[in-house]
């Protein structure tokens, strides 16, 4: 079981990214998948989350309106599109999936099963 994430890259306060992540070794349609990051010296935090069927999403209130995250049509892709960047969005972005238990209260909880290595994404201002 594998999660691969790209797209990360160094943007200008403003610009876009679009992250994706490719799951493989199992099929993913049936978990909830999420986007975490961690900024240097800092832990990490959740950024959004999208339901196994993709009909729920959430969002940290720091990139609710700039960010949006969406599944692929094969399911076992999932993307975080960025806009309008800022410093502040420095990090690296990590993609998890998992069966949530309860994931109307426990989107935003790092405890998904699973985990990729991490896209960097750098903004300056």
């Amino acid at each position: 079981v594998q999660l691969v994430e790209s797209g990360g890259d160094s943007v200008q306060a403003g610009g876009s990214l679009r992250l994706s992540c490719a799951a493989s070794g199992r099929t993913f349609s049936s978990y909830d998948m999420a986007w975490f990051r961690r900024a240097p010296g800092k832990e990490r935090e959740f950024v959004a989350a999208t339901s196994w069927n993709g009909g729920t999403t959430y969002y940290a209130d720091y990139v609710k309106g700039r960010f949006n995250i969406s599944r692929g049509d094969a399911s076992n892709t999932v993307y975080l599109l960025m806009n309008n960047l800022k410093p502040e969005d420095t990090a690296v972005y990590y993609c998890a999936a998992g069966r949530v238990f309860d994931f109307d209260n426990d989107y935003g909880v790092p405890r998904y099963d699973y985990w990729g290595q991490g896209t960097q994404v750098t903004v300056s201002s």
